[in-house]
Order: C-alpha cells, then sequence, then structure tokens
C-alpha cells in the first residue's frame, strides 16, 4: 500500500471508529470485519495459539465494543484495541502461552506479510523472511509486525504492546539483526 492508500484507509478506519461511536451498527460491523484479521494476527503472535488467538480476540471486542464510547481520538483506535487485544492475551496464556508462541511454528494459514504481487519481495524472499520471523521470541515478532506490517508508530506500538518505548525500540532492533543474519544465512542479501 501506497503511503497515500495508507493514510486514506485510516481515515476511513476513524470514520468507522466515529460513526460506530454514535451507534451506528453498519459502522460497527465494517469496524469489526477490517480489524478482525489483524487482531488475531497480533493475538496470534503473542501467544502462539490459535485457539487462544480466537478467545482472546473475542473477549477483546467485547472490551472493545463497550470502551469506544470512552475514547476521545478515533486516530488512536489501533494502538487502544492492539493493547486491549495483548492484555486480553495475556490474561489467557500468562507464561504458558509465551512458552508454547516459542515452540510453534508460523504457517501459511497465517502469513505475516500481506503478500502484493506488484510491489511485494518475490515468494522465495518473502517465504524465507517468514522463516526468520518464526524463530524470533514473541514479543520482538509482536513489535516487529506491528511497526512494519501494521504501520504503527514506535509510540503506538509500545501503547499497543503495553510497554516503554525503549523496550519496543531494543526489540525492534535485535529482530531486525535476528532477521538480517537469518537472511545472509540463507543467502539473501538484504
Amino acid at each position: 500500500m501506497s503511503p497515500r492508500q495508507t493514510d486514506k484507509a485510516r481515515l476511513f478506519e476513524a470514520y468507522l471508529v466515529a460513526a460506530a461511536r454514535t451507534g451506528d451498527a453498519a459502522a460497527r460491523v465494517r469496524l469489526v470485519a477490517a480489524w478482525q484479521p489483524r487482531l488475531i494476527g497480533h493475538a496470534w503472535r503473542l501467544t502462539g495459539d490459535m485457539e487462544m488467538a480466537r478467545e482472546a480476540v473475542q473477549d477483546g471486542w467485547v472490551e472493545i465494543l463497550k470502551g469506544l464510547g470512552a475514547l476521545r481520538d478515533e486516530m488512536a483506535f489501533p494502538a487502544w484495541a492492539l493493547r486491549i487485544v495483548t492484555r486480553r492475551c495475556r490474561r489467557l496464556g500468562g507464561r504458558r502461552g509465551r512458552d508454547r508462541a516459542r515452540e510453534t511454528p508460523l504457517d501459511d494459514q497465517m502469513p505475516l506479510t500481506e503478500p502484493d504481487p506488484e510491489t511485494g519481495p518475490d515468494v522465495l524472499t518473502r517465504r524465507q523472511l517468514q522463516r526468520g520471523m518464526e524463530d524470533l521470541p514473541p514479543d520482538q515478532r509482536a513489535a516487529l509486525a506491528l511497526v512494519y506490517l501494521h504501520e504503527l508508530s514506535v509510540a503506538e506500538a509500545a501503547l499497543a504492546l503495553d510497554a516503554p518505548e525503549g523496550t519496543i525500540k531494543t526489540r525492534l532492533m535485535h529482530a531486525r539483526r535476528k532477521l538480517r543474519d537469518h537472511l545472509i544465512l540463507q543467502g539473501v542479501t538484504p
């Protein structure tokens, strides 16, 4: 997505949030439809368990829709919703979920990247990148996905992951280094 398309998408989502907050049922349905896959992907990256991820997101939506009226900045919705799901994942999984996420490989049913045949990397490099992301600890994998796939700022990712900005920067630094090393070992020049 180009920066202009990203801006338009964010503005449209902010509109959906504002409309849903006023009680527009159709806007709520569209908001859920737009965010459900992203929230499940986020929860899955944190837990490594699809069933736990779906449960966390389902519980998260209850809290999100109840709290929507208190959200004053529609543009803050992404970080706010992701933070709610992050907390739900922690409540559901605790330490067991984080350990399981390290052991559970990611599969092709929940890709970490959105393939774009016109602008995306070739399939081989994308798969190698996904394999490298699989090896990352869940906290680094989640930070990387929020900043680079969901295009959140470091501050928004920190809010979403309920962690200080410095911690997110450190996670990103380690994740990028590990990915670079992984790609070099695979013979890909980053």
